[in-house]
């Protein structure tokens, strides 16, 4: 069976460049992170910059090679995989002294056996002892895991002059084909929803398929925003012989990047959910998954495979990270905005580091800015955003749109383009000119229109500009609201020890608690969206945002009750929960069409 990871918490992906090569920076003490593969252009530049910093041999895969996105992203793989083994060898081999790797590796532990372990060989006094036990510890530390994520929504297709190629060739099919052949034994996480072809590929793949004795080399995470997207997601993989080996649940609002609101379910109640069911869906998984397995003539599981369940998503003490442990029981947590604070951990260029520290909440938004329709967290003085404003005051809207990731509109051309370039808004804003509508209308879809931004090659700008790969990028950064909390750059040890409880970093003392920041986030996003109404009635509309309320005021509830858990908390979360009932109680239900963002 394998052995638990050493650490309760992960480094989610942030944006493309962001945790581009963090496992580098963490893998070694024992600590997951998770890459993304959305940009192959980007992955090949760092694959460069750290060959060369690493003295390997660089052998440029060009874009014009054949399958060269699969190609790319298993050669930058194995280089991280190959630099981190080498990595924790030196660690193992380092002096139990001060300041060393080895040290830092078990002072940065949580409370467990290992780190019990090490205390008791410093307090040995026996030199011989002492020695034995410096080997036995020696041999324990193993690498965090370098997983992948795929956003199942970016799988545009390609195309070569003009001719479509087939599905394999597609964006998230290659980035999956990559993974699947590298070295690593790691997991990759589907993101934003249910992929079905996406999901197929998979089995095709040996490494996502139980050996002889049940392992499985590479893994299945789904982040899912509740549980039965979760159940839906997990038999249609169970029945293709595919195990989900963790649900990541992450907040709808209260994150990083793309938010997903969902039908204003919140955190806790959907933890609830999977506290009490997720024993009854593994043991239903199991079955289905292994009649499948036994169907296509494959070694099946002798026992279902342990699934863990996490949660992400606005967490900013020990004490919450505790509560998702203890009360929920949530196997591990993730931390993703906070360790944009880092610059050893992540990517963030130094222009960058300095707005984020000075940000408010005023700076950060939740923004339609995004290609693909989905709500967007924002920095909203980005390097980014100003080039994007100063090109509409130049006459001269829309990205140049050079890598062309989210370039899946078609409205316009039959090959698709990006709403955010510069071709596309050409002819959108041709289009109202020539429209029958009101001014009022038509300033409202124009601003509408240019409001979208270069997000796939703009959020590699802090990889690119703090390694001197693009100096002259445009920099976008898409933090969760949380980031107003943290108020300065902190190591890795320290927000390592924030997380564990042992120092904190926290800026903001009158910080609502992470359970009340979502509640909020969610009431004003039911107020903006009651707000968008139209004269011509809905139903769907109506019943829409009736649920929405309903869920609310039913998570306000669930905490009412779990409010008992919170050692020292309990008075003000109560206060806050109250106010915020009242608030979402005179929240009045449209009975006209609102403009939904994204219900789903």
């Amino acid at each position: 069976m394998q052995e638990d990871p050493p650490h309760l918490f992960h480094i989610p992906v942030m944006g493309t460049g962001f945790t581009i090569d963090t496992p580098l920076k963490v893998a070694r003490y024992g600590i997951s992170s998770v890459i993304s593969l959305v940009d192959d252009d980007l992955i090949e530049q760092m694959r460069k910059y750290h060959s060369q910093a690493s003295g390997e041999g660089y052998d440029e895969i060009s874009d014009r090679d054949e399958d060269h996105r699969a190609r790319r992203i298993t050669a930058y793989l194995n280089l991280l995989h190959r630099l981190i083994e080498r990595q924790v060898s030196a660690l193992q081999a380092a002096p139990f002294e001060p300041g060393s790797e080895l040290t830092l590796y078990y002072e940065m532990l949580p409370e467990g056996p290992r780190k019990e372990a090490y205390r008791e060989m410093l307090q040995t006094a026996d030199v011989e002892e002492r020695a034995r036990r410096q080997a036995e510890l020696r041999r324990l530390p193993a690498p965090g895991t370098i997983d992948v994520n795929i956003m199942t929504k970016l799988d545009r297709d390609v195309y070569r002059a003009g001719e479509k190629l087939g599905p394999e060739q597609g964006d998230a099919m290659a980035a999956l084909r990559g993974f699947a052949r590298s070295d690593l034994r790691s997991s990759v996480v589907f993101s934003a929803g249910m992929n079905s072809r996406l999901y197929s590929y998979a089995a095709q793949f040996s490494d996502f398929l139980p050996d002889g004795e049940g392992r499985l080399k590479k893994k299945i995470i789904l982040k899912v925003s509740d549980f039965r997207s979760a159940a839906i997601q997990g038999k249609f993989l169970a029945k293709r012989g595919l195990w989900v080996s963790e649900y990541r649940i992450e907040s709808g609002l209260n994150c990083g990047g793309h938010a997903f609101p969902t039908d204003g379910l919140l955190l806790g109640p959907i933890l609830e959910e999977f506290r009490t069911k997720r024993e009854a869906l593994a043991e239903e998984l199991f079955a289905i998954c292994n009649a499948a397995l036994l169907a296509r003539g494959r070694p099946s599981f002798a026992a279902a495979p342990r699934h863990r369940v996490t949660a992400q998503g606005g967490i900013g003490t020990a004490q919450e990270q505790e509560l998702l442990l203890a009360y929920y029981r949530a196997d591990a947590t993730g931390w993703g905005t906070p360790f944009l604070l880092v610059p050893e951990v992540t990517h963030v260029d130094e222009a960058h580091l300095r707005k984020l520290i000075a940000a408010t909440e005023e700076d950060v938004r939740l923004s339609d800015c995004s290609p693909l329709g989905i709500p967007f967290w924002s920095l909203t003085n980005s390097a980014s955003e100003a080039a994007r404003r100063r090109r509409i005051e130049e006459g001269r809207p829309g990205s140049p749109c050079p890598k062309a990731y989210l370039a899946l509109n078609t409205e316009f051309t039959p090959v698709p383009i990006c709403p955010a370039s510069q071709a596309y808004q050409r002819l959108k804003l041709r289009q109202l000119a020539e429209a029958t509508m009101t001014e009022d209308e038509r300033a409202l879809a124009r601003e509408g229109a240019l409001r979208k931004a270069c997000i796939c090659h703009d959020l590699a700008g802090g990889a690119t500009v703090k390694n001197d790969i693009d100096p002259a990028a445009t920099t976008a950064v898409c933090p969760g609201p949380n980031i107003v909390n943290f108020k300065r750059i902190v190591t890795l040890r320290e927000m390592v020890g924030h997380i564990y409880g042992r120092l904190s970093i926290l800026a903001n003392r009158e910080r609502p608690h992470m359970f009340i920041a979502e509640l909020k986030l969610y009431a004003d996003y039911l107020r903006e969206e009651s707000r968008k109404v139209s004269l011509q009635c809905s139903a769907r509309a109506r019943e829409y945002l009736t649920l929405f309320k309903a869920n609310l005021l039913a998570g306000i509830s669930h905490y009412q009750r779990m409010a008992d858990h919170l050692a020292g908390q309990k008075a003000r979360f109560l206060e806050d929960l109250h106010r915020l009932r009242l608030e979402i109680e005179a929240i009045e239900i449209p009975s006209c069409t609102p403009t939904l963002s994204n219900p789903a």
